[in-house]
């Protein structure tokens, strides 16, 4: 498979392989004996009701609930970047009742994020499968002078420290993307936290703030009604649903912050109940339905086995160190 970065050809496999991979697993269920849940299953979303991520649990939800012929709950557990859902998990029992919605946030940043947590993001979970990729999209003010990710940088170069940028806080996806751009365009740009990225976005309209680096689905709506001005969106490749937007990638090399999501559960699970769940998985984010669902949040669609999703996140935690030092955050 072509690598054009640690997460390019993950991204791109449902496209190719997604009806073979649903095949796949689904033998590999047949092969053992089959998986049939007998009462509700709870899907812990790390982060509040209304996010990208809880609206992402609740189409997969509703979705894996019809597949199963069973209720398949959702349960936020917002709180310490995401470390409280997923300790919870992490604790749970391994019977394939209790899954997480995993994010790049609580399987990658936080551990190197966090001095202490009280989980191993990769030892003390079962991966099952990868749902999405999620592109955040820079943004400005349309009050400051620039049409395009060349003309940001040129500005912010004659004006060290005089542009302000907003992220839900330290560590989050939107301070790690505009503190390694920042630092890969060899500019000074100057970081205010807050509690959340609703807040920013609406600071940014204000003209309080001048650059976000948002997630897409946030700002999608302001950017259409000329509120906001985008720029560039922070993964690999273009985003299907603002094609016309270039990858920053396109005029700063290497430059990559590609956020992502994914059930797990408990580590110890039974591979009966992983075939299972994989196997439906798959099979839902294959279909065209809840492609374009995921597609009208700007996220790009994965879908990959529990083998290769094992893989993607321990080749993750290394490229998400390297993030969080480039961007000086700590937490503790």
């Amino acid at each position: 498979m072509e690598r054009r970065s640690l997460t390019k050809g993950l991204a791109a496999l449902p496209l190719m392989l997604a009806p073979m991979l649903a095949g796949a697993v689904g033998r590999s269920a047949q092969a053992q004996a089959r998986w049939a849940p007998d009462k509700p299953i709870r899907i812990v979303v790390p982060f509040a009701a209304g996010g990208s991520t809880d609206v992402t649990a609740r189409l997969v939800a509703q979705a894996l609930g019809e597949r199963l012929g069973q209720s398949v709950i959702v349960d936020n557990r917002a709180g310490a970047g995401g470390n409280i859902a997923a300790e919870y998990v992490a604790r749970a029992e391994p019977d394939g009742y209790t899954l997480v919605l995993a994010t790049s946030s609580t399987h990658a940043t936080n551990a190197a994020l966090y001095k202490r947590l009280a989980f191993n993001p990769v030892r003390d979970f079962t991966p099952i499968s990868q749902i999405a990729f999620i592109p955040n999209l820079l943004v400005v003010n349309p009050e400051v002078p620039v049409n395009s990710v060349a003309e940001l940088v040129a500005y912010a170069k004659a004006r060290p420290g005089q542009l302000n940028y907003g992220s839900g806080g330290a560590g989050t996806s939107l301070h790690l993307a505009a503190a390694v751009f920042a630092y890969r365009a060899g500019i000074d740009m100057v970081h205010v936290p807050y509690r959340g990225g609703a807040p920013v976005a609406a600071d940014l309209i204000s003209g309080k703030l001048q650059v976000s680096f948002s997630p897409l689905v946030e700002v999608l709506q302001q950017v259409r009604a000329g509120k906001l001005r985008a720029l560039g969106v922070t993964t690999a490749r273009r985003s299907a649903l603002l094609s016309d937007i270039p990858a920053i990638s396109e005029v700063i090399p290497g430059y990559e912050v590609a956020l992502w999501n994914g059930i797990m559960g408990p580590a110890g699970l039974p591979a009966p109940a992983v075939a299972r769940l994989a196997s439906e998985i798959v099979a839902i984010v294959g279909s065209q339905e809840m492609r374009s669902r995921l597609a009208e949040q700007g996220s790009d669609p994965v879908g990959s086995t529990p083998q290769e999703f094992a893989a993607f996140v321990a080749a993750e935690q290394p490229k998400w160190a390297e993030l969080v030092r480039i961007s000086g955050a700590t937490v503790d």
